[in-house]
């Protein structure tokens, strides 16, 4: 069991890194969100004060996701024997749940707004939105560079990035209300950035809920794995597989191979684990090794898995 600590060091570098990009990317909406508040206050802009509202989610995002990354970087031990990798996961989900709430609640607003649209100051609105657009623009950029293969810190990038598309609409329409006195521009743009809100929730929240409920890992298929270790050589049966995530980038493995009389199960064992890291990616597989007729069962047993036969 000296093996147990095998998977924590590029995943400690990365978590490293991103969690200093997040801290900045942190630091930089932290202060607009300020200067939107004060700013909203004196103009009477509701888009501003709403947009605040959605910079502070998007600080708690940055925040959770600076969390998750520290509780996912523990040692395992005690009754968390994974460790708390799966912290990011949550994360993750919350941020999806988020962005889906907040979308729906300005649909509704927007919707409001394009049949009674309100008093909005132009000049406020666009300064603010273009300063947003400068802000955003080098937050995104900063967590680009991050381990964006996390669910993770990639829930905090759609955060920011939505943040982004919402000051571009905010400066449009800011300019439309400035050059034509069109104060419906304000309810258009806040639609927009809600159906971006709604869209970059969706697939958080689908993602995450794909490792939460054991789902095999995008782009790697139990049924292929099954063949592959099935048509190795002295195997005669695979059953009981089973392929999960315990973290995004974290796949695991566990099977019950069954191989011919003569075939030394140990030897083969560490054969069967280096393909599977080496053509699949799966670098922590738990694989019980047993000779046919061993396992107290007889050999015509059906098999449970369907790429079996081999």
């Amino acid at each position: 069991m000296g093996h147990s600590h095998s998977h924590s060091h590029p995943h400690s570098r990365a978590a490293g890194a991103s969690g200093s990009r997040l801290k900045i990317a942190l630091a930089l909406i932290a202060g607009l969100m300020l200067a939107e508040v004060v700013v909203g206050v004196i103009a009477g802009s509701l888009a501003l004060l709403s947009d605040a509202g959605h910079m502070l989610t998007d600080a708690g995002a940055l925040a959770l996701a600076l969390l998750a990354l520290r509780l996912g970087r523990r040692a395992p031990g005690g009754n968390f024997t994974f460790g708390l990798r799966r912290a990011e996961i949550l994360s993750a989900q919350l941020n999806g749940a988020t962005l889906v709430g907040l979308g729906a609640l300005i649909v509704v607003e927007g919707v409001i707004r394009l049949v009674h649209p309100p008093d909005v100051e132009g000049l406020p609105v666009l300064v603010v939105a273009l300063a947003g657009v400068v802000v955003n623009l080098a937050a995104t950029g900063v967590l680009q560079g991050a381990d964006r293969s996390s669910l993770n810190v990639e829930g905090a990038f759609q955060h920011v990035l939505t943040d982004l598309f919402a000051f571009l609409a905010t400066a449009a329409a800011g300019a439309v209300i400035l050059a034509t006195g069109f104060t419906r521009a304000d309810g258009i743009a806040a639609l927009l950035v809600a159906a971006l809100m709604l869209r970059a929730g969706f697939f958080l929240l689908r993602d995450s809920g794909r490792v939460l409920l054991e789902g095999s890992p995008r782009g790697l298929d139990p049924d292929e794995v099954g063949r592959a270790l099935a048509a190795e050589a002295h195997v005669i049966e695979v059953h009981d597989l089973h392929v999960w995530e315990v973290s995004s980038g974290f796949p695991t493995l566990s099977a019950h191979v069954l191989v011919r009389r003569d075939c030394d199960c140990q030897a083969h064992r560490r054969h069967l684990s280096a393909m599977l890291a080496d053509r699949f990616g799966i670098e922590h597989s738990t694989l019980q090794v047993e000779h046919a007729g061993d396992e107290g069962v007889p050999l015509e047993i059906e098999p449970l898995h369907s790429g079996s036969e081999g």
